[in-house]
């Protein structure tokens, strides 16, 4: 049970020093000070510079997810901060044993954004056109129906990419549309992809708040943040990454939706080049955290066996 002596303990969050990062920090601030009826200094935050803010270049040969989460885990452990506010992509599948992602807020539009000043449709690129993108992700999804497209590694916040983009450095780039619409830069928005066509990122669009997992008190607080629904569907995409073994690496998507107690699931595995393409869509009745786990969990299984050794994952 909850120490109610502890009930009044002020919580410190740890984010990332990015736009959105601090967006996402001081949303869950507020959301905070609203279900506990308090002001902003029971909930300070805390800054953190991670690895993956210092690297240049292409992050997957640095070691992909974690980079975004690792001196955050690394504060929260030791005790400097009570939560850490991640974006649930970045987050790995497979935790610290002393930590926990107790809730996750109610998910944003999980499509990716397609940008360019020249076209207003992804399929209305030309023959050849650049595309700038650090995801693999995308670039198998693009290549797999338009394999005339080049790429060049485009990485930095969302204003750094699109000066990169005005000044021609690429055709069109993409961004996710949660963090566009988070920013109130929606209207930048050339074409909201849809996941006919493009799969988003397993957990793509859902903020997760980490704690320590013996931290009752943190856990209880929280809890009022949790939206079972996103939860259950970033569960089974994130256990279909981790049946996978996937990382920054591998193009992996995966997208899990519910409709009243249906949860729909795709998810697909692609070469890098874009030529192979292996999917799984199914539904079930989903009643809890362990229905979603156990659907995304044998589906990613089912896809690694089917695949063998047609994918190298982490080339």
């Amino acid at each position: 049970m909850t120490d109610p002596i502890e009930t009044d303990r002020t919580l410190t969050i740890g984010t990332r020093g990015s736009p959105l990062a601090l967006y996402q920090a001081y949303l869950v601030r507020s959301l905070l000070m609203a279900a506990h009826k308090s002001d902003a200094t029971r909930f300070p935050i805390q800054i953190y510079k991670t690895s993956g803010d210092r690297l240049r270049g292409d992050l997957a040969e640095f070691g992909g997810k974690g980079l975004f989460t690792k001196e955050l885990e690394v504060a929260l452990t030791e005790g400097h901060i009570d939560l850490a506010v991640h974006s649930m992509k970045d987050v790995p599948t497979r935790s610290q044993p002393d930590l926990m992602i107790s809730s996750i807020l109610q998910r944003e539009d999980p499509r990716d954004a397609f940008m360019s000043n020249n076209v207003k449709k992804l399929m209305d690129l030309p023959k050849g056109a650049v595309v700038g993108t650090a995801s693999i992700r995308r670039r198998a999804q693009l290549l797999s129906v338009r394999p005339d497209i080049s790429f060049t590694l485009l990485r930095g916040n969302v204003g750094t990419r699109l000066e990169k983009l005005g000044r021609g450095d690429c055709d069109a780039t993409f961004l996710a549309c949660a963090g566009l619409k988070r920013l109130d830069q929606e209207h930048i928005i050339t074409e909201a992809i849809s996941t006919d066509l493009m799969l988003p990122a397993p957990a793509q669009g859902a903020i997760g708040i980490e704690c320590r997992r013996e931290d009752l008190v943190a856990k209880n607080l929280i809890a009022p943040l949790n939206h079972q629904e996103t939860h259950w569907a970033v569960t089974a995409e994130r256990a279909f990454l981790m049946a996978l073994d996937g990382s920054c690496k591998t193009p992996i998507a995966a997208l899990a939706e519910f409709h009243g107690e249906t949860l729909e699931f795709r998810g697909a595995v692609f070469s890098k080049d874009g030529r192979d393409v292996f999917r799984r869509a199914t539904e079930i009745k989903c009643r809890s955290f362990e229905d979603a786990f156990a659907l995304g969990l044998s589906l990613g299984y089912e896809l690694k066996a089917e695949i063998g050794d047609r994918v190298l994952w982490d080339d």
